[in-house]
């Protein structure tokens, strides 16, 4: 796995669909999702230059954590338990999926200083996924303001894994208008300037429907532990 040529070939697909979306791929940030690869792995994605990681769980986070550290920035990209907060939140720079108000409160008591949040939003519909109702999600924002540590930077959503083309753009451009409808609320909690959207199978039309954070695993990192 030749971690250097996979982000070339990311990197250069960027910057191909900025240029013909006329965007600037300098806002597009990869994040490597290394939670099945191992630590030296990971290294490698630090070492080509992709300063982003994120995992989905507290003991993988804790593993890669203690052996890279600060050399890259953290993302916890994974449905997060209100009981294990305490395990991230010294390690995570930011959190893609806050969704409810029971783990904001706890991100929000534990917290020495604001956490940079991505607020989860269910935008396929489907039953099997994490996140608030589109049509709940400004209520969600609203009420989420009295929580100090708390800062929405963004929005996340995982379109459905599917061939339809069609039903993966309409999900992102849908987290787009409701980014649109939480920044018309000017609120300071929540500048929600980023999207985080887009994997392997469909980072490009994310980036055209306005993707700034896009979350890369197969096909930057592999998979060397049996997950899809």
């Amino acid at each position: 796995m030749d971690v250097q040529a996979n982000f070339n070939k990311i990197r250069n697909d960027i910057k191909s669909i900025c240029e013909r979306t006329g965007r600037n791929s300098d806002e597009i940030q990869v994040v490597a999702v290394t939670k099945y690869v191992s630590v030296q792995r990971a290294r490698d994605a630090v070492e080509a230059g992709v300063f982003h990681l994120g995992e989905n769980r507290d003991e993988g986070l804790s593993e890669k954590y203690h052996e890279i550290g600060d050399k890259a920035i953290w993302h916890f990209i994974g449905s997060l338990q209100t009981r294990k907060v305490k395990n991230i939140l010294d390690k995570v720079d930011y959190i893609h999926s806050l969704d409810r108000l029971s783990l904001a409160k706890e991100i929000n008591k534990r917290a020495v200083k604001p956490v940079k949040c991505f607020v989860q939003v269910n935008v396929s519909g489907e039953e099997s996924k994490h996140g608030c109702k589109p049509e709940e999600l400004e209520g969600f924002i609203i009420e989420l303001a009295i929580y100090s540590n708390i800062e929405v930077v963004g929005l996340m959503t995982m379109a459905p894994y599917t061939d339809d083309t069609t039903r993966i753009r309409q999900c992102f451009a849908l987290l787009k208008k409701c980014q649109l409808d939480v920044q018309a609320l000017q609120l300071h909690s929540a500048p929600c300037k980023e999207l985080s959207m887009g994997m392997s199978n469909d980072y490009e039309i994310a980036i055209e429907e306005g993707a700034t954070y896009i979350r890369i695993g197969t096909s930057l990192v592999g998979n060397e532990n049996g997950g899809v």
